[in-house]
Protein backbone atom coordinates (compact mmCIF):
# COMPACT_ATOMS: atom_id res chain seq x y z
CA UNK A 1 0.00 0.00 0.00
CA UNK A 2 1.44 3.30 -1.10
CA UNK A 3 1.71 5.54 1.96
CA UNK A 4 -0.61 8.51 0.61
CA UNK A 5 -3.29 5.60 1.44
CA UNK A 6 -2.76 5.08 4.55
CA UNK A 7 -4.27 7.10 7.36
CA UNK A 8 -2.82 5.99 10.83
CA UNK A 9 -5.22 7.89 13.86
CA UNK A 10 -6.21 6.63 17.57
CA UNK A 11 -9.14 7.83 19.61
CA UNK A 12 -8.61 9.49 22.46
CA UNK A 13 -11.00 10.30 25.55
CA UNK A 14 -11.48 10.45 29.43
CA UNK A 15 -12.60 7.07 30.74
CA UNK A 16 -16.55 6.44 29.80
CA UNK A 17 -16.97 8.83 26.90
CA UNK A 18 -17.64 6.16 23.93
CA UNK A 19 -13.97 5.25 22.49
CA UNK A 20 -14.94 1.67 22.60
CA UNK A 21 -18.40 2.45 21.47
CA UNK A 22 -17.29 4.63 18.58
CA UNK A 23 -14.90 2.15 17.55
CA UNK A 24 -17.47 -0.64 17.33
CA UNK A 25 -19.67 1.89 14.74
CA UNK A 26 -16.59 2.67 12.39
CA UNK A 27 -15.98 -1.63 12.13
CA UNK A 28 -19.37 -1.86 10.91
CA UNK A 29 -19.41 1.53 8.82
CA UNK A 30 -16.18 0.27 6.81
CA UNK A 31 -17.41 -3.82 6.75
CA UNK A 32 -14.37 -4.86 8.59
CA UNK A 33 -16.92 -6.88 10.45
CA UNK A 34 -19.65 -8.47 9.68
CA UNK A 35 -22.93 -7.62 11.72
CA UNK A 36 -23.63 -11.04 12.60
CA UNK A 37 -20.34 -11.08 14.16
CA UNK A 38 -20.75 -7.86 15.64
CA UNK A 39 -21.12 -7.36 19.71
CA UNK A 40 -20.58 -4.27 21.74
CA UNK A 41 -17.04 -3.47 22.62
CA UNK A 42 -16.00 -5.60 20.16
CA UNK A 43 -11.99 -4.97 20.56
CA UNK A 44 -12.37 -5.21 24.82
CA UNK A 45 -10.94 -8.67 24.70
CA UNK A 46 -11.33 -8.89 28.30
CA UNK A 47 -14.50 -9.86 30.71
CA UNK A 48 -13.15 -7.52 33.20
CA UNK A 49 -13.15 -4.41 30.47
CA UNK A 50 -16.44 -5.32 29.07
CA UNK A 51 -18.09 -5.59 32.62
CA UNK A 52 -16.39 -2.37 33.70
CA UNK A 53 -16.91 -0.40 30.48
CA UNK A 54 -13.35 0.15 31.03
CA UNK A 55 -10.36 0.00 28.18
CA UNK A 56 -7.79 -1.70 29.82
CA UNK A 57 -5.33 -2.91 27.03
CA UNK A 58 -5.28 -0.98 23.76
CA UNK A 59 -6.23 -2.66 20.44
CA UNK A 60 -5.04 -1.49 16.84
CA UNK A 61 -7.43 -3.03 13.85
CA UNK A 62 -6.98 -2.01 9.99
CA UNK A 63 -10.20 -0.97 8.02
CA UNK A 64 -10.98 -0.77 4.70
CA UNK A 65 -12.70 2.97 3.74
CA UNK A 66 -13.14 4.53 0.06
CA UNK A 67 -9.48 3.21 -0.97
CA UNK A 68 -7.58 3.73 2.10
CA UNK A 69 -5.97 2.20 4.33
CA UNK A 70 -7.51 3.62 8.11
CA UNK A 71 -5.12 2.29 11.16
CA UNK A 72 -7.30 2.90 14.28
CA UNK A 73 -5.91 2.30 18.03
CA UNK A 74 -8.10 2.27 20.44
CA UNK A 75 -6.49 3.27 23.38
CA UNK A 76 -7.14 2.91 27.48
CA UNK A 77 -8.49 6.27 28.96
CA UNK A 78 -7.32 6.20 32.48
CA UNK A 79 -4.43 8.03 33.88
CA UNK A 80 -2.67 4.68 35.27
CA UNK A 81 -1.84 3.96 31.61
CA UNK A 82 -0.75 7.10 29.84
CA UNK A 83 2.33 6.22 28.85
CA UNK A 84 0.92 3.32 26.62
CA UNK A 85 -1.05 6.05 25.66
CA UNK A 86 1.87 8.80 24.65
CA UNK A 87 3.65 5.23 22.71
CA UNK A 88 0.37 4.99 21.28
CA UNK A 89 0.16 8.71 20.11
CA UNK A 90 3.48 8.22 18.53
CA UNK A 91 2.64 5.57 16.04
CA UNK A 92 -0.47 8.24 14.68
CA UNK A 93 -0.24 11.22 12.80
CA UNK A 94 -3.78 12.01 14.36
CA UNK A 95 -6.24 11.87 16.93
CA UNK A 96 -10.01 12.15 17.28
CA UNK A 97 -10.54 13.91 20.74
CA UNK A 98 -13.61 12.06 21.92
CA UNK A 99 -15.99 14.50 24.40
CA UNK A 100 -19.41 13.37 26.08
CA UNK A 101 -22.24 15.55 25.30
CA UNK A 102 -23.58 15.68 28.91
CA UNK A 103 -19.90 15.54 30.78
CA UNK A 104 -18.14 17.80 28.72
CA UNK A 105 -14.32 18.12 29.17
CA UNK A 106 -12.54 15.55 31.98
CA UNK A 107 -9.12 15.60 33.36
CA UNK A 108 -8.13 13.00 31.22
CA UNK A 109 -9.32 14.52 28.19
CA UNK A 110 -7.22 17.37 29.18
CA UNK A 111 -4.29 14.93 29.89
CA UNK A 112 -4.69 13.90 26.16
CA UNK A 113 -5.25 16.66 24.63
CA UNK A 114 -1.54 17.97 26.01
CA UNK A 115 -0.20 14.69 24.52
CA UNK A 116 -1.80 14.70 21.44
CA UNK A 117 -0.49 18.58 20.83
CA UNK A 118 2.82 17.15 21.89
CA UNK A 119 3.17 14.74 19.10
CA UNK A 120 2.23 17.64 17.03
CA UNK A 121 -1.08 15.36 15.74
CA UNK A 122 -3.94 16.58 14.16
CA UNK A 123 -6.64 16.52 16.42
CA UNK A 124 -10.47 16.18 14.82
CA UNK A 125 -12.61 17.05 17.90
CA UNK A 126 -15.58 15.27 18.10
CA UNK A 127 -18.99 15.39 20.24
CA UNK A 128 -20.40 11.95 21.47
CA UNK A 129 -24.03 11.21 22.86
CA UNK A 130 -25.97 13.75 21.18
CA UNK A 131 -28.69 11.56 21.31
CA UNK A 132 -28.85 11.92 25.11
CA UNK A 133 -31.50 13.85 26.82
CA UNK A 134 -28.79 15.20 28.96
CA UNK A 135 -26.77 16.20 25.74
CA UNK A 136 -25.83 19.83 26.32
CA UNK A 137 -24.33 20.44 23.00
CA UNK A 138 -23.71 24.22 23.11
CA UNK A 139 -22.09 24.61 26.44
CA UNK A 140 -19.89 21.49 25.84
CA UNK A 141 -19.07 22.78 22.34
CA UNK A 142 -18.11 26.32 23.92
CA UNK A 143 -15.90 24.61 25.82
CA UNK A 144 -14.03 22.30 23.48
CA UNK A 145 -13.91 25.55 21.35
CA UNK A 146 -11.71 27.18 24.61
CA UNK A 147 -9.58 24.47 24.79
CA UNK A 148 -8.32 24.17 21.79
CA UNK A 149 -8.61 27.43 19.54
CA UNK A 150 -11.21 25.97 16.76
CA UNK A 151 -14.39 27.44 15.38
CA UNK A 152 -18.10 25.68 15.91
CA UNK A 153 -17.86 24.24 12.79
CA UNK A 154 -15.15 22.13 13.13
CA UNK A 155 -16.49 19.88 15.89
CA UNK A 156 -18.06 17.07 14.40
CA UNK A 157 -21.85 16.07 16.17
CA UNK A 158 -21.76 12.02 16.77
CA UNK A 159 -23.72 9.57 18.48
CA UNK A 160 -21.76 6.13 18.64
CA UNK A 161 -24.37 4.34 20.08
CA UNK A 162 -26.64 4.94 16.87
CA UNK A 163 -24.04 5.62 14.37
CA UNK A 164 -25.23 9.50 13.48
CA UNK A 165 -22.79 11.25 11.96
CA UNK A 166 -20.04 8.30 11.82
CA UNK A 167 -19.18 8.47 8.43
CA UNK A 168 -19.03 11.93 8.27
CA UNK A 169 -16.16 11.30 10.97
CA UNK A 170 -14.46 8.64 8.45
CA UNK A 171 -15.13 11.35 5.89
CA UNK A 172 -12.91 14.01 7.69
CA UNK A 173 -10.26 11.92 8.92
CA UNK A 174 -9.51 10.76 5.22
CA UNK A 175 -9.52 14.52 4.49
CA UNK A 176 -7.44 15.79 7.34
CA UNK A 177 -5.06 13.36 8.65
CA UNK A 178 -2.08 13.68 6.88
CA UNK A 179 -0.36 10.31 5.40
CA UNK A 180 2.83 8.83 6.95
CA UNK A 181 6.12 9.91 5.52
CA UNK A 182 8.56 7.47 6.01
CA UNK A 183 11.72 6.46 4.19
CA UNK A 184 11.29 2.95 2.56
CA UNK A 185 14.94 3.43 1.58
CA UNK A 186 16.54 4.19 5.02
CA UNK A 187 17.36 1.57 7.83
CA UNK A 188 14.31 -0.61 9.38
CA UNK A 189 12.95 1.20 12.57
CA UNK A 190 9.76 0.44 14.16
CA UNK A 191 7.97 1.85 17.33
CA UNK A 192 6.53 -0.83 19.70
CA UNK A 193 3.37 0.36 21.30
CA UNK A 194 2.11 -2.39 22.66
CA UNK A 195 3.21 -6.10 24.09
CA UNK A 196 2.08 -9.40 25.40
CA UNK A 197 2.77 -12.46 25.72
CA UNK A 198 0.83 -15.35 24.03
CA UNK A 199 0.87 -18.93 26.03
CA UNK A 200 1.19 -21.00 22.43
CA UNK A 201 3.46 -18.25 20.17
CA UNK A 202 5.43 -16.74 22.17
CA UNK A 203 5.56 -12.84 22.80
CA UNK A 204 3.35 -10.42 20.43
CA UNK A 205 4.67 -6.84 19.32
CA UNK A 206 1.96 -4.29 17.93
CA UNK A 207 4.77 -2.19 15.96
CA UNK A 208 4.39 0.81 13.80
CA UNK A 209 7.11 0.43 10.85
CA UNK A 210 8.40 4.09 10.84
CA UNK A 211 10.88 3.75 8.21
CA UNK A 212 12.16 0.35 6.10
CA UNK A 213 10.52 -2.81 5.94
CA UNK A 214 9.86 -5.95 8.61
CA UNK A 215 9.24 -9.25 6.47
CA UNK A 216 8.54 -12.51 7.70
CA UNK A 217 11.62 -14.53 8.96
CA UNK A 218 13.70 -11.88 9.60
CA UNK A 219 16.38 -11.34 12.72
CA UNK A 220 14.78 -8.26 14.87
CA UNK A 221 16.74 -6.32 17.60
CA UNK A 222 15.45 -4.28 20.31
CA UNK A 223 17.03 -1.06 20.47
CA UNK A 224 16.75 -0.45 24.36
CA UNK A 225 16.87 -3.47 25.14
CA UNK A 226 19.77 -5.30 22.97
CA UNK A 227 17.38 -8.63 22.78
CA UNK A 228 17.14 -10.39 19.89
CA UNK A 229 14.77 -12.86 18.01
CA UNK A 230 12.94 -13.52 14.89
CA UNK A 231 9.84 -12.38 13.26
CA UNK A 232 8.06 -15.82 13.04
CA UNK A 233 4.88 -13.95 11.48
CA UNK A 234 3.99 -10.28 10.70
CA UNK A 235 0.38 -8.88 9.03
CA UNK A 236 -2.42 -6.26 10.25
CA UNK A 237 -5.09 -6.92 12.73
CA UNK A 238 -8.51 -6.46 11.25
CA UNK A 239 -9.47 -7.16 13.50
CA UNK A 240 -7.97 -10.89 13.90
CA UNK A 241 -4.68 -11.51 12.95
CA UNK A 242 -4.33 -11.28 8.80
CA UNK A 243 -0.67 -12.77 8.19
CA UNK A 244 1.31 -10.96 5.12
CA UNK A 245 4.84 -11.17 3.73
CA UNK A 246 5.98 -7.69 5.03
CA UNK A 247 5.15 -4.85 7.02
CA UNK A 248 5.84 -1.56 4.95
CA UNK A 249 7.30 2.03 5.57
CA UNK A 250 4.03 3.86 7.56
CA UNK A 251 2.07 0.67 8.25
CA UNK A 252 0.88 -0.71 11.81
CA UNK A 253 0.44 -4.35 12.25
CA UNK A 254 1.73 -7.29 14.60
CA UNK A 255 4.50 -9.51 14.73
CA UNK A 256 5.17 -12.53 16.20
CA UNK A 257 8.62 -13.38 17.73
CA UNK A 258 10.41 -15.77 19.35
CA UNK A 259 10.91 -13.76 22.52
CA UNK A 260 10.01 -15.70 26.02
CA UNK A 261 9.03 -12.20 27.81
CA UNK A 262 7.97 -8.75 27.47
CA UNK A 263 11.09 -7.48 29.14
CA UNK A 264 12.44 -8.04 26.24
CA UNK A 265 10.34 -5.85 24.27
CA UNK A 266 8.92 -2.89 26.33
CA UNK A 267 6.67 -0.79 25.23
CA UNK A 268 8.02 2.46 23.29
CA UNK A 269 11.49 1.06 22.46
CA UNK A 270 12.50 0.48 18.92
CA UNK A 271 12.64 -2.46 16.47
CA UNK A 272 15.77 -2.48 13.49
CA UNK A 273 17.42 -5.53 11.45
CA UNK A 274 20.54 -6.30 12.61
CA UNK A 275 21.98 -6.78 8.99
CA UNK A 276 20.71 -2.99 7.99
CA UNK A 277 20.55 -1.41 11.59
CA UNK A 278 19.91 2.18 12.58
CA UNK A 279 21.85 4.07 14.40
CA UNK A 280 19.72 5.95 16.50
CA UNK A 281 16.31 4.80 17.84
CA UNK A 282 12.80 6.59 18.18
CA UNK A 283 12.62 9.29 20.81
CA UNK A 284 10.42 9.12 23.98
CA UNK A 285 11.17 5.57 25.31
CA UNK A 286 10.86 5.62 29.27
CA UNK A 287 12.03 2.47 31.14
CA UNK A 288 8.14 2.72 33.36
CA UNK A 289 8.82 2.18 37.07
CA UNK A 290 5.57 1.68 39.16
CA UNK A 291 4.70 3.74 42.17
CA UNK A 292 2.29 1.45 44.46
CA UNK A 293 3.25 -1.37 45.94
CA UNK A 294 1.31 -3.59 48.01
CA UNK A 295 1.71 -7.38 49.83
CA UNK A 296 -0.42 -10.32 47.71
CA UNK A 297 -0.71 -12.77 49.95
CA UNK A 298 -2.68 -16.82 49.79
CA UNK A 299 -5.17 -17.27 52.65
CA UNK A 300 -3.12 -20.20 53.35
CA UNK A 301 0.52 -20.88 52.86
CA UNK A 302 -0.03 -24.05 51.38
CA UNK A 303 -1.07 -22.12 47.56
CA UNK A 304 1.79 -19.23 47.53
CA UNK A 305 3.50 -21.45 44.57
CA UNK A 306 0.53 -21.15 43.01
CA UNK A 307 -0.01 -17.30 43.51
CA UNK A 308 4.08 -17.35 42.50
CA UNK A 309 3.46 -19.10 39.06
CA UNK A 310 0.43 -16.86 38.34
CA UNK A 311 2.07 -13.48 39.11
CA UNK A 312 4.85 -14.69 36.76
CA UNK A 313 2.55 -15.78 34.18
CA UNK A 314 0.72 -12.77 34.18
CA UNK A 315 4.34 -10.28 34.67
CA UNK A 316 5.44 -12.13 31.26
CA UNK A 317 2.83 -10.35 29.60
CA UNK A 318 3.29 -7.01 31.49
CA UNK A 319 6.35 -5.59 31.49
CA UNK A 320 5.08 -3.13 34.32
CA UNK A 321 4.54 -5.51 36.84
CA UNK A 322 7.68 -5.90 39.10
CA UNK A 323 7.29 -8.67 42.39
CA UNK A 324 9.67 -10.10 44.80
CA UNK A 325 9.01 -12.44 47.44
CA UNK A 326 8.01 -11.46 50.94
CA UNK A 327 7.31 -13.11 54.57
CA UNK A 328 5.63 -11.70 56.96
CA UNK A 329 5.18 -13.81 61.00
CA UNK A 330 1.66 -13.12 60.73
CA UNK A 331 0.37 -13.64 56.76
CA UNK A 332 3.24 -16.00 55.93
CA UNK A 333 4.86 -16.08 53.04
CA UNK A 334 3.48 -13.96 49.86
CA UNK A 335 4.84 -11.38 47.14
CA UNK A 336 5.09 -7.83 46.72
CA UNK A 337 4.10 -6.20 43.86
CA UNK A 338 4.49 -3.09 42.18
CA UNK A 339 1.70 -1.57 40.10
CA UNK A 340 1.70 1.80 37.77
CA UNK A 341 -1.50 2.92 40.17
CA UNK A 342 -4.61 1.90 42.25
CA UNK A 343 -6.41 0.78 38.76
CA UNK A 344 -3.98 -0.92 37.60
CA UNK A 345 -3.71 -3.21 41.14
CA UNK A 346 -7.07 -3.54 41.07
CA UNK A 347 -7.35 -5.18 37.70
CA UNK A 348 -4.43 -7.32 39.00
CA UNK A 349 -6.02 -8.61 42.07
CA UNK A 350 -9.14 -9.55 40.13
CA UNK A 351 -7.62 -11.62 37.56
CA UNK A 352 -5.36 -13.44 39.75
CA UNK A 353 -8.97 -14.48 41.98
CA UNK A 354 -10.78 -14.97 38.68
CA UNK A 355 -8.22 -16.43 36.31
CA UNK A 356 -6.17 -18.56 38.64
CA UNK A 357 -9.21 -19.15 41.37
CA UNK A 358 -6.99 -17.81 44.47
CA UNK A 359 -8.07 -16.67 47.50
CA UNK A 360 -6.14 -13.12 48.69
CA UNK A 361 -5.44 -11.28 51.40
CA UNK A 362 -3.73 -7.72 50.06
CA UNK A 363 -2.13 -5.40 52.23
CA UNK A 364 -2.47 -1.78 52.15
CA UNK A 365 -0.94 -0.19 49.04
CA UNK A 366 2.31 2.01 49.91
CA UNK A 367 4.32 4.00 47.80
CA UNK A 368 8.38 3.56 47.56
CA UNK A 369 10.66 5.95 49.45
CA UNK A 370 14.34 6.86 49.27
CA UNK A 371 16.51 6.92 52.10
CA UNK A 372 19.86 7.94 53.06
CA UNK A 373 21.96 6.75 55.56
CA UNK A 374 24.36 8.11 57.90
CA UNK A 375 27.52 6.76 56.24
CA UNK A 376 26.02 7.90 52.63
CA UNK A 377 24.48 4.83 51.35
CA UNK A 378 20.91 4.85 49.08
CA UNK A 379 18.05 2.22 49.56
CA UNK A 380 15.23 2.60 47.82
CA UNK A 381 12.30 0.94 50.03
CA UNK A 382 9.26 -0.13 49.16
CA UNK A 383 7.33 -1.46 52.71
CA UNK A 384 7.76 0.56 56.03
CA UNK A 385 8.53 -2.84 57.11
CA UNK A 386 12.15 -2.65 55.78
CA UNK A 387 12.87 0.92 57.06
CA UNK A 388 16.53 0.31 58.96
CA UNK A 389 17.12 2.05 62.36
CA UNK A 390 15.92 5.56 62.85
CA UNK A 391 18.83 6.23 63.81
CA UNK A 392 20.96 5.48 61.22
CA UNK A 393 19.01 7.24 58.84
CA UNK A 394 19.82 10.61 57.64
CA UNK A 395 16.80 11.67 55.58
CA UNK A 396 13.88 10.19 53.97
CA UNK A 397 12.29 11.56 50.65
CA UNK A 398 8.82 10.54 49.40
CA UNK A 399 7.14 11.21 45.98
CA UNK A 400 5.08 14.24 45.11
CA UNK A 401 2.70 13.98 42.22
CA UNK A 402 1.90 17.18 39.93
CA UNK A 403 -2.24 17.02 39.56
CA UNK A 404 -5.03 18.47 37.93
CA UNK A 405 -8.75 18.02 39.08
CA UNK A 406 -11.76 19.76 36.49
CA UNK A 407 -14.90 20.31 38.32
CA UNK A 408 -18.05 22.88 38.25
CA UNK A 409 -17.10 26.30 39.26
CA UNK A 410 -19.02 26.35 42.48
CA UNK A 411 -17.26 23.21 44.04
CA UNK A 412 -14.05 25.07 43.99
CA UNK A 413 -13.53 25.89 47.74
CA UNK A 414 -14.39 22.47 48.98
CA UNK A 415 -12.04 20.72 46.15
CA UNK A 416 -9.17 22.94 47.74
CA UNK A 417 -9.68 22.36 50.99
CA UNK A 418 -9.40 18.59 49.70
CA UNK A 419 -6.47 19.20 48.69
CA UNK A 420 -5.07 21.00 51.76
CA UNK A 421 -6.07 18.28 53.93
CA UNK A 422 -3.78 15.61 51.98
CA UNK A 423 -0.61 17.89 52.63
CA UNK A 424 -1.27 19.50 49.03
CA UNK A 425 -0.06 22.58 47.31
CA UNK A 426 -2.76 24.22 45.05
CA UNK A 427 -0.28 26.01 42.45
CA UNK A 428 -3.06 27.69 39.66
CA UNK A 429 -6.21 28.12 38.77
CA UNK A 430 -7.97 28.85 35.51
CA UNK A 431 -11.13 28.19 34.37
CA UNK A 432 -12.69 26.47 30.67
CA UNK A 433 -15.99 28.27 30.41
CA UNK A 434 -18.20 26.82 33.46
CA UNK A 435 -15.35 24.36 34.70
CA UNK A 436 -12.60 24.96 36.91
CA UNK A 437 -8.81 23.81 36.33
CA UNK A 438 -7.21 23.22 39.61
CA UNK A 439 -3.50 22.42 39.26
CA UNK A 440 -2.09 21.41 42.46
CA UNK A 441 1.06 19.38 44.27
CA UNK A 442 0.59 16.71 46.57
CA UNK A 443 2.67 13.37 48.30
CA UNK A 444 1.37 10.36 46.36
CA UNK A 445 0.78 8.86 49.16
CA UNK A 446 -1.90 10.92 51.18
CA UNK A 447 -3.65 9.88 47.41
CA UNK A 448 -3.14 6.12 47.06
CA UNK A 449 -6.18 5.13 49.63
CA UNK A 450 -9.11 6.88 49.23
CA UNK A 451 -8.82 10.35 47.86
CA UNK A 452 -10.33 9.80 44.66
CA UNK A 453 -13.70 8.93 46.40
CA UNK A 454 -13.82 11.71 48.40
CA UNK A 455 -12.96 14.11 45.75
CA UNK A 456 -16.36 12.25 44.33
CA UNK A 457 -18.47 12.77 47.73
CA UNK A 458 -17.19 16.85 47.66
CA UNK A 459 -17.90 17.07 43.95
CA UNK A 460 -21.29 15.75 43.77
CA UNK A 461 -19.59 12.92 41.53
CA UNK A 462 -18.51 16.03 39.01
CA UNK A 463 -14.92 15.90 39.72
CA UNK A 464 -12.08 14.37 37.52
CA UNK A 465 -8.81 13.70 38.77
CA UNK A 466 -5.45 13.33 36.35
CA UNK A 467 -2.01 13.18 37.67
CA UNK A 468 1.83 12.65 36.75
CA UNK A 469 4.82 11.83 38.84
CA UNK A 470 6.91 14.85 40.00
CA UNK A 471 9.87 14.29 42.11
CA UNK A 472 10.87 12.71 45.36
CA UNK A 473 11.14 15.74 48.50
CA UNK A 474 12.57 15.66 51.87
CA UNK A 475 9.86 15.51 54.42
CA UNK A 476 9.93 15.25 57.97
CA UNK A 477 8.46 11.11 57.79
CA UNK A 478 8.34 8.33 60.38
CA UNK A 479 7.23 5.03 60.82
CA UNK A 480 4.19 4.05 62.57
CA UNK A 481 4.06 0.30 64.02
CA UNK A 482 1.37 -1.41 65.41
CA UNK A 483 0.92 -3.90 68.20
CA UNK A 484 -1.74 -6.33 68.79
CA UNK A 485 -1.48 -8.05 72.29
CA UNK A 486 2.24 -6.38 72.66
CA UNK A 487 3.14 -8.14 69.44
CA UNK A 488 3.98 -5.55 66.52
CA UNK A 489 2.43 -6.82 63.45
CA UNK A 490 5.04 -5.83 60.19
CA UNK A 491 2.67 -5.84 58.06
CA UNK A 492 0.72 -3.13 59.12
CA UNK A 493 3.37 -0.73 59.50
CA UNK A 494 3.02 2.49 57.77
CA UNK A 495 4.95 5.71 56.98
CA UNK A 496 3.16 9.30 57.20
CA UNK A 497 3.99 12.71 57.91
CA UNK A 498 5.54 13.22 61.50
CA UNK A 499 2.50 16.03 61.97
CA UNK A 500 -0.35 13.73 60.83
CA UNK A 501 0.81 10.44 62.79
CA UNK A 502 -0.91 10.70 66.06
CA UNK A 503 -4.38 11.39 64.13
CA UNK A 504 -3.36 8.13 61.68
CA UNK A 505 -2.49 6.41 64.48
CA UNK A 506 -5.87 6.97 66.35
CA UNK A 507 -7.89 6.13 63.74
CA UNK A 508 -6.31 2.51 62.69
CA UNK A 509 -6.31 1.41 66.25
CA UNK A 510 -10.30 2.00 66.46
CA UNK A 511 -10.70 0.33 63.17
CA UNK A 512 -8.91 -2.46 64.53
CA UNK A 513 -10.48 -3.02 67.76
CA UNK A 514 -13.40 -3.27 64.78
CA UNK A 515 -12.28 -5.93 62.85
CA UNK A 516 -10.11 -7.94 65.44
CA UNK A 517 -12.64 -10.61 67.47
CA UNK A 518 -13.37 -10.68 71.39
CA UNK A 519 -10.52 -13.27 73.05
CA UNK A 520 -11.20 -14.60 76.59
CA UNK A 521 -8.27 -12.42 77.95
CA UNK A 522 -8.70 -8.51 77.30
CA UNK A 523 -6.34 -7.38 74.08
CA UNK A 524 -4.26 -4.14 73.92
CA UNK A 525 -3.96 -2.82 70.25
CA UNK A 526 -1.44 0.11 70.13
CA UNK A 527 0.17 2.24 67.69
CA UNK A 528 3.92 3.34 68.15
CA UNK A 529 6.75 5.51 66.73
CA UNK A 530 10.11 3.84 67.79
CA UNK A 531 9.05 3.56 71.57
CA UNK A 532 6.80 5.99 72.03
CA UNK A 533 3.40 4.75 72.35
CA UNK A 534 0.90 7.25 70.50
CA UNK A 535 -2.32 5.37 70.63
CA UNK A 536 -4.10 2.40 72.30
CA UNK A 537 -7.83 0.76 72.51
CA UNK A 538 -8.02 -2.20 74.37
CA UNK A 539 -10.64 -5.27 73.30
CA UNK A 540 -11.99 -6.07 76.23
CA UNK A 541 -12.03 -9.92 77.46
CA UNK A 542 -15.35 -12.09 77.40
CA UNK A 543 -16.44 -13.20 80.87
CA UNK A 544 -17.60 -15.86 82.00
CA UNK A 545 -19.88 -16.48 84.93
CA UNK A 546 -17.92 -18.81 86.68
CA UNK A 547 -19.96 -18.08 90.41
CA UNK A 548 -23.41 -19.08 88.71
CA UNK A 549 -23.00 -22.82 90.46
CA UNK A 550 -22.37 -21.41 94.13
CA UNK A 551 -25.06 -20.31 96.05
CA UNK A 552 -25.06 -20.10 100.36
CA UNK A 553 -22.02 -20.21 101.89
CA UNK A 554 -19.66 -17.76 102.83
CA UNK A 555 -18.36 -14.96 100.46
CA UNK A 556 -14.71 -16.34 100.78
CA UNK A 557 -16.13 -19.63 98.45
CA UNK A 558 -17.07 -16.82 95.78
CA UNK A 559 -13.83 -15.00 96.13
CA UNK A 560 -11.29 -17.69 95.87
CA UNK A 561 -13.52 -18.86 92.97
CA UNK A 562 -12.95 -15.65 91.25
CA UNK A 563 -9.25 -15.50 91.83
CA UNK A 564 -8.65 -18.34 89.79
CA UNK A 565 -10.07 -17.51 87.13
CA UNK A 566 -8.24 -14.09 87.09
CA UNK A 567 -5.17 -16.18 87.19
CA UNK A 568 -5.99 -18.36 84.10
CA UNK A 569 -7.05 -14.89 82.72
CA UNK A 570 -3.52 -13.83 83.20
CA UNK A 571 -1.81 -17.11 82.17
CA UNK A 572 -3.87 -17.15 78.52
CA UNK A 573 -3.12 -13.35 78.55
CA UNK A 574 0.76 -14.50 78.45
CA UNK A 575 0.25 -17.55 76.31
CA UNK A 576 -2.95 -16.66 74.51
CA UNK A 577 -2.33 -16.07 70.11
CA UNK A 578 -4.71 -13.48 68.41
CA UNK A 579 -6.16 -14.26 65.06
CA UNK A 580 -5.58 -11.21 63.09
CA UNK A 581 -8.77 -11.43 60.27
CA UNK A 582 -7.71 -10.26 56.62
CA UNK A 583 -9.93 -7.15 57.25
CA UNK A 584 -7.55 -6.36 59.45
CA UNK A 585 -5.07 -5.20 56.59
CA UNK A 586 -6.68 -3.03 54.43
CA UNK A 587 -8.49 -0.82 57.59
CA UNK A 588 -6.66 1.91 55.88
CA UNK A 589 -8.11 1.39 52.43
CA UNK A 590 -11.17 3.90 53.94
CA UNK A 591 -9.29 5.93 56.50
CA UNK A 592 -11.87 8.45 56.66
Amino acid sequence: MKQDHIRNFCIIAHIDHGKSTLADRMLEVTGTVEKRDMKSQLLDSMDLERERGITIKLAPVRMRYRDYDLNLIDTPGHVDFSYEVSRSLQACEGAILVVDASQGIQAQTLANVYLALAADLTIIPVLNKIDLPAADVPRVSAEIISLLGCNEDDILKISAKTGEGVVELLNTVVDLVPPPHGEVDNPTRALIFDSYYDDYRGVILYVRVIDGIISKNVALKMMATNAEGIALEVGALEPHMHARETLETGEIGYIVTNLKTTRDARVGDTVTIPVHSATSPLPGYKHIQPFVYAGFFPVSNEFYQDLKDAVEKLSMSDSALQFEPENSPVLGFGVRIGFLGLLHMDIIRERLEREYNLDLVVTNPSTDYQVTLNNGDELDIKSAADLPDISKIAEIREPWIKGEIVVPQTFVGQVIQLIVSKRGIQKNLSYIDERALVSFEAPLANLLTDFYDQLKSVTSGYGSFNYELDEYRHEDLVKVDFYVSSAIVDALSIMVHRSEAERVGRDVVKKLKEVIPRQNFQVAIQAAIGGRFIAREDISAYRKDVTTGLYGGDVSRKKKVLAKQAKGKKRMKRFGKVDIPSEAFTVMLKRD
